[in-house]
């Protein structure tokens, strides 16, 4: 069975994941503050011939620190490498465009991503740190991959 990985590299970010059949990997998102061996364990659990993942194509911006700058583009870094690493196809998506096909245009108020997570998954926990990663995992199962 195939999985889809949703990566959210922002502040609190996370990668969620969900099975071809649109159901929600039941274990813990992969938080993006650990180490780049964390990140790599965490995604070795599952079997990376079959995956594809969509990363939110996002950039610092001026109200960032130098340090929270440079913390955000390493954990990026780590996951592009891992992904890069283990040939898994990957998908680089506007927050914009994958929030409009997800149906929660947030304009930055996350708790619109956040409930239309809880709608779509009622039975899991949704926090801010896996809504926008969840969604975004469902909008790459969407897309029509070529295998």
């Amino acid at each position: 069975m195939a999985i889809y990985f949703g990566i959210d590299p922002g502040k609190s970010g996370s990668v969620s994941a969900i099975w071809d059949d649109g159901t929600p990997w039941d274990g813990s998102p992969c938080k993006l503050d650990g180490t780049g061996k964390d990140i790599a364990d965490w995604f070795h659990q599952f079997d990376l011939h079959r995956a594809k993942a969509a990363l939110e194509q996002v950039h610092s911006s001026p109200q960032m620190g130098v340090k929270s700058a440079f913390t955000f583009g390493q954990s990026f870094g780590h996951v592009l490498g891992i992904l890069d690493a283990n040939q898994v196809p990957y998908l680089l998506v506007r927050p914009q465009k994958w929030q409009q096909q997800m149906g929660c245009l947030t304009k930055g108020d996350k708790n619109v991503s956040k409930a239309e997570a809880q709608r779509r998954w009622p039975f899991m926990k949704i926090t801010h740190a896996n809504a926008d990663s969840l969604l975004i995992a469902e909008w790459a199962r969407t897309q029509g991959w070529r295998s």
